[in-house]
């Protein structure tokens, strides 16, 4: 917002001993302006105001004491008045410092002012100053300033709701993160340490608060509490789409890495775990803060100063590795990143659209949300400025999205004069993300009931891609996991010595709104008798050659079949009451042939394999339907013998 003042100053300074002489011949007022000049050096404002105005008494047309005035109210941070006589100071004699429309045009840039600075821009290029820094600066800024006289004009939606007093309080609430289901706002307050001497110097420290939605209505916001609250600060935190697992940013602490560094815990029931500092890589001498992970918590976005990037604060990124380990982080590049600072990162829950704040991309003047995707080569598509009111020329940082993609939530000062709090709005709808449904529920022992931890996959059904990998939690099975719409998945849940749980979703369309999926899975342990539908098991109609789309559950049967090589099993084929029987019994039996061929083929002993077609004659669904005959027309696998 304010500029380094002993700059300007040094500038003007510079500018008059070069002319050798004042914009006055007053004696008088020239003392009165280098007092003012000598109390603004020492900081003595009030005394610099006292001698730059009575100078300005002494002769109206002091260029350099209009300017200085417009300095110390810089300092001031009143930018309206030092508006005011920068305005009256190039107004007088315009020639006498064109460096000063420079300075001018930020000030009422950097104020929403975007005609007006533009004007001042315009008058310094007219002004023939010879200063290649101070043109391109005046040529950029040209460009903010129709940037932002455009967006006026053409607002988009924003209706920002407060949060409420469950959320917001008299103290600064911001960089709120939310669970998949919406179910629970994590966030970070500004809290005085002493509430008895609350504007005492340095008297602040930022901790974690939680809320729980139930019945559409947020509950009284509590403190996390130890381990994770501590007395530093800790804050710009992000859960995991399932809420069990926390990153966030915590500086100068004793372990740290750096002076701010990325740190992580794990939510065991209702107890979150002792912090661990992420570590080399992630966390370095630099700064590192505002982690972003994505919905399988398997990549996490951050902004680092580090060496390697673009300008101050980039936005970086580092993967999970089949071992555990953090990869080295990457940079975003150039299409995100700038010569400034980048910062705020959010991925959505789609894993495919980014959120973040910007200070020099085309914006409408401090730090601007832009949004991005990642095309089909894998590439950050060009940054889109959220356009305004939701933009201003103030900063605006910590955006995120809901799993829908209808929502945001952000902090804002602005909107209201109750400090920073949190707010909502309903998310106009090229700034939305793909919208992300999810399944939600619990993994569990089909004999003995108890919770299980599991793995999870989510897997593109025409890429054959895994695009997201989680757990179930160890103590009560619970899970959640994100499945963007616009594709066909297949879902695979799996644990050593049990079958496989398989579904598929088919979401191709384009869905404004997609139910969430709801259920609690059996893992059938490993014994004669035991089955598992193959869900993911696909064939041509009225045919049984097999889908393309079918070699993902296919090969994941050829490892459960080669990890336990004792077991034996039956490939039953099953078919809907549509049709003669006995055309049934051998289209059936001929999907269980070519199931039995597939993994013959993959090394699976024939010896251990058998195949049969039921026809019609064992539905697990009313035929009646088109949805029980859907899920009748079905491959199983049977444990004959271990």
């Amino acid at each position: 917002m304010r500029f380094i003042f002993i700059l300007l100053l040094i500038l003007i300074q510079t500018s008059l001993y070069s002319q050798k002489e004042y914009s006055t011949k007053s004696k008088s007022a020239i003392k009165l302006y280098e007092d003012g000049v000598s109390a603004l050096t020492m900081r003595q404002f009030p005394e610099a105001i006292d001698n730059l105005e009575k100078a300005i008494e002494k002769d109206s047309e002091f260029v350099e004491a209009y300017l200085m005035l417009g300095e110390v109210y810089i300092e001031q941070q009143q930018p309206e008045k030092a508006i005011q006589y920068y305005s009256k100071g190039m107004e007088v004699k315009p020639e006498f410092y064109p460096p000063g429309f420079i300075v001018l045009g930020k000030l009422n840039l950097q104020n929403g002012k975007y005609q007006q600075a533009k004007t001042s821009f315009e008058k310094y290029l007219a002004s023939g100053y010879n200063s290649t820094k101070f043109t391109k600066e005046a040529n950029d800024a040209i460009k903010q300033c129709d940037f932002g006289i455009h967006a006026i004009q053409n607002p988009v939606p924003f209706e920002p709701i407060n949060l409420g007093d469950k959320i917001n309080t008299q103290y600064d609430e911001y960089w709120p993160s939310l669970s998949a289901d919406e179910q629970e706002l994590v966030f970070t307050v500004l809290l005085p340490k002493d509430e008895n001497n609350p504007n005492a110097y340095r008297n602040r420290q930022e901790d974690f608060y939680y809320s729980i939605k139930i019945e559409d209505e947020w509950c009284q916001a509590k403190s996390v509490g130890n381990p994770l609250n501590t007395t530093d600060n800790e804050g710009a935190q992000t859960i995991s789409a399932d809420g069990k697992w926390m990153f966030f940013t915590a500086c100068n602490r004793d372990d740290g890495n750096g002076q701010c560094d990325i740190y992580f815990s794990q939510k065991v029931g209702a107890q979150w775990a002792k912090p661990v500092n992420l570590g080399e890589p992630v966390s370095t001498a630099s700064k590192e803060k505002q982690p972003s992970v994505s919905p399988d918590g398997r990549t996490l976005y951050f902004a680092s100063d580090r060496a390697g990037g673009f300008g101050g604060m980039d936005i970086w990124v580092s993967k999970l590795n089949e071992q555990g380990k953090w990869t080295k982080p990457v940079n975003l590049g150039e299409k995100i990143n700038t010569k400034g600072d980048d910062i705020s990162p959010f991925i959505h829950h789609d894993n495919q659209t980014l959120y973040f704040s910007s200070e020099k991309h085309l914006g409408l003047g401090g730090f601007d949300l832009f949004m991005s995707h990642l095309d089909s080569t894998g590439k950050w598509t060009t940054p889109v400025n959220m356009g305004y009111p939701i933009n201003s020329y103030l900063d605006e940082i910590g955006l995120i999205i809901n799993a829908e993609g209808n929502h945001a939530y952000y902090s804002s000062s602005r909107i209201e004069e109750n400090g920073r709090d949190l707010y909502e709005f309903e998310l106009y709808k090229e700034a939305r993300p793909t919208p992300v449904s999810y399944m939600k529920g619990k993994v569990f022992d089909s004999d003995t009931k108890e919770n299980l931890r599991a793995n999870f996959e989510l897997i593109d059904l025409n890429a054959g891609v895994t695009i997201s990998s989680s757990y179930s939690d160890a103590n009560t099975g619970e899970f959640l996991i994100c499945i963007p719409t616009k594709k066909d998945y297949a879902l695979n849940i799996n644990k050593k010595g049990y079958l496989f749980y398989s579904e598929n979703f088919t979401l191709n369309a384009v869905y404004e709104q997609v139910d969430p999926f709801l259920v609690d899975i059996p893992l059938s342990p490993i014994k004669v008798g035991k089955k598992v539908i193959l869900k993911n098991i696909f064939y041509e109609i009225n045919s049984f050659e097999l889908k393309a789309e079918s070699k993902i559950e296919l090969d994941k049967t050829v490892v459960l079949l080669t990890q336990n090589p004792t077991v034996k099993v039956e490939i039953s084929g099953h078919t809907d009451n549509v049709g003669a029987e006995n055309y049934n019994i051998e289209l059936s039996e001929n999907r269980a042939k070519s199931v039995f061929d597939y993994l013959k083929e993959k090394g699976i002993s024939p010896d251990r394999m058998s195949f049969k077609g039921y026809g019609m004659s064992q539905p697990i669904k009313d035929n009646s339907t088109e949805e029980g005959r859907k899920n009748n027309r079905r491959t199983e696998l049977k444990i004959t013998g271990i």
